[in-house]
């Protein structure tokens, strides 16, 4: 990856969707992939939602870091402890943040307009770094994931996007338990959280979260 301004972050890049309508982005939405798979993995996921969000651009970059089993990752997944997955998110942040910032003033739009949708890993960097945004963003959906470092996330929270946390209960990846206390952490903070738990989905996504999300989307950008 070709660095950014600031040579010690990596600069993030990846495949895009552009607003079905045509005209300039007056959203954003940024898909973050899981360990192990790439953007173009989570730009699937854009031709469904843009019915509902036809002046959205969808980016979904990869990761800054290769993964040893193929694809891209945020953080080398070797230490699966409190104090292994707090170092590693918080590792990820200045890769993201820079390009969140870097989207943002390229398309004009502000947090207000912007959505990020994670998935697993991506999960992870999405509830660690969105919240710890100045600005507040329009929301944040996590399909199976977790919160990576509470106690770092309950320090430096200085923004509330609503939330939707979605999980299957027979994930075997990332147990089903992670959006429970998710849920706690997040509400004992202050954060407007929607869950759903699919009744025997693994680890991934099944079209009632498809739909959830969709929907969630479709009430934090566009109020509707």
């Amino acid at each position: 990856m070709s660095p950014s301004a600031d040579s010690r972050i990596p600069s993030l890049d990846g495949p895009r969707l552009a607003p079905a309508s045509g005209g300039p982005p007056r959203q954003l939405v940024i898909l973050l992939h899981g360990y192990g798979s790439n953007g173009a993995d989570m730009i699937q996921l854009a031709p469904i939602w843009q019915a509902v969000l036809p002046d959205a651009l969808f980016l979904a970059p990869n990761a800054p870091e290769r993964c040893p089993m193929g694809g891209f990752q945020w953080w080398a997944l070797t230490d699966f402890s409190r104090l292994g997955l707090a170092a590693g998110v918080r590792r990820a942040a200045p890769a993201l943040d820079a390009y969140i910032d870097a989207q943002l003033a390229a398309h004009g739009i502000g947090e207000a307009d912007l959505m990020l949708v994670g998935f697993s890993q991506g999960t992870m960097v999405a509830l660690q770094i969105g919240p710890c945004r100045k600005n507040r963003l329009a929301g944040i959906v996590g399909y199976s994931g977790m919160i990576a470092d509470p106690s770092g996330l309950a320090r430096h929270v200085r923004s509330k996007p609503p939330i939707l946390l979605v999980h299957g209960s027979s994930d075997g990846i990332v147990p089903v338990a992670a959006i429970h206390e998710a849920e706690a952490e997040l509400h004992r903070l202050g954060f407007q959280v929607t869950k759903h738990v699919s009744r025997g989905l693994g680890h991934g996504v099944d079209p009632v979260g498809l739909d959830l999300g969709r929907g969630f989307a479709r009430k934090v950008l566009l109020g509707a």
